[in-house]
């Protein structure tokens, strides 16, 4: 078989055939019935695009800034826990990043220490929960800035749903040799996933090393969303105070509502990312997309506004950008292409979204991303969501007024 594919949903087959089916059925959960991971997809779908026929255009410049740092395109690799899709896990996508010229987002129960994630791309960012004690998170917050990261995901669109309507995958708490027994005929009918384990002289590790204080071991992964879960939940002047600690560019990823947006604008974040935690928080929450408009209305002059959810192709992200996103982050999309083809097939996902967005460039008629407008798209009516607007938010806000028109 060609190692390289064309489409990341090809990507996705090969992870589907590649994979354990408990591992594979974690990176496709959705909370509960999974209507807003289907949102999350179908929505970029309703949107079209209002295309030139003629228009001098020379080569397509993708590259914007997203908190500071130069991006060779619109997209970021959104931090996603314990990456037991191959050994090399956060490091190979990493290096992928790196090799195309984007930013990396790290997860707190990431399977990789952050010291040899920097390593391999320095324009890291690390992602934070609210989890444990202050004197906890800020010794974490600090090794992240020991360690060269360039900036700070918090991430708070994640009450951990435990209900899968259509089944839960089971993921085992440690690997044991009583788990592996148990687990051997997931693991031996895919002989591939198995032989690229034994080549490493590993097996997936479920501990997270960038939850771990000081010298004491690392946790478990499900020690640590013990703690998580076990930890009251933060309120604004807690927010507030993560960005004083960190005293750098904050990213708040999980913001739906323009109340919302406002509160974290007057917290002191850097931007926010319009997000539903990929249809794994509080399943019938909008699409991402849905929401974006309104929000990169109401605060996109103050701070730097991103989405993620629900994004498979190039044409997604100039849909999203077009919208009011300064750029993406993508989850999914990348682990299949880790589970297909390690770093290689990061870089390949990554490839496929660069010509998608070069090809909507060009019917747009626009030689760079930054150049994208709402009359590049076309929005049908009652396709926008405005939550949580203010009792005092004029007419210009009712998401009608949104909807362009081809130009």
């Amino acid at each position: 078989m060609n190692p390289w594919f064309e489409t990341v949903a090809e990507a996705q087959r090969r992870a589907k055939k590649r994979l354990p089916k408990s591992v594979y059925g974690a990176l496709i959960a959705g909370s509960e019935r999974g209507q807003t991971i289907e949102d999350n997809q179908r929505a970029f779908t309703e949107l079209g695009f209002a295309p030139h026929v003629a228009g001098p255009i020379g080569e397509r410049d993708q590259s914007t800034t997203v908190l500071g740092q130069r991006v060779s395109m619109p997209v970021l690799i959104s931090p996603t826990g314990v990456q037991a899709v191959h050994p090399d896990g956060e490091v190979a996508v990493a290096r992928a990043a790196a090799a195309r010229g984007i930013a990396m987002g790290l997860s707190s129960f990431a399977s990789k220490p952050i010291e040899e994630v920097i390593a391999a791309n320095p324009a890291t960012f690390f992602q934070l929960y609210w989890c444990g004690g202050k004197d906890e998170i800020l010794l974490r917050m600090e090794r992240a800035k020991r360690a060269g990261a360039v900036g700070l995901i918090l991430t708070l669109d994640w009450s951990f749903s435990h209900g899968r309507d259509w089944g839960s995958p089971v993921i085992p708490e440690k690997l044991d040799l009583r788990t592996m027994l148990k687990f051997a005929p997931q693991t031996l009918a895919r002989p591939r996933w198995l032989a690229t384990y034994a080549r490493s002289g590993s097996i997936p590790d479920l501990t997270a090393p960038n939850m771990a204080i000081g010298d004491a071991p690392a946790p478990g992964f499900f020690g640590a969303y013990g703690e998580w879960m076990g930890t009251p939940a933060p309120d604004w002047a807690d927010v507030r105070w993560i960005c004083e600690q960190w005293e750098g560019p904050v990213l708040l990823k999980g913001v739906m509502r323009v109340d919302d947006a406002l509160r974290a604008v007057d917290a002191g974040v850097a931007a926010i990312s319009v997000s539903n935690h990929g249809g794994n928080n509080l399943d019938g929450t909008p699409a991402a997309i849905r929401a974006l408009p309104v929000l990169a209305d109401a605060v996109g002059a103050q701070i730097e506004v991103l989405l993620d959810g629900g994004v498979r192709r190039g044409s997604d992200v100039v849909k999203a950008v077009a919208l009011g996103a300064r750029a993406v982050l993508i989850g999914r999309a990348y682990l299949w292409g880790l589970a297909a083809n390690g770093q290689a097939g990061v870089e390949n996902v990554l490839d496929i979204l660069r010509g998608g967005i070069d090809s909507a460039l060009l019917g747009l008629r626009k030689t760079r991303v930054t150049d994208l407008d709402r009359s590049d798209v076309v929005v049908p009516s009652g396709f926008e969501r405005a939550l949580g607007l203010p009792e005092n938010a004029s007419a210009a806000s009712d998401p009608a007024d949104h909807a362009a028109t081809p130009a």
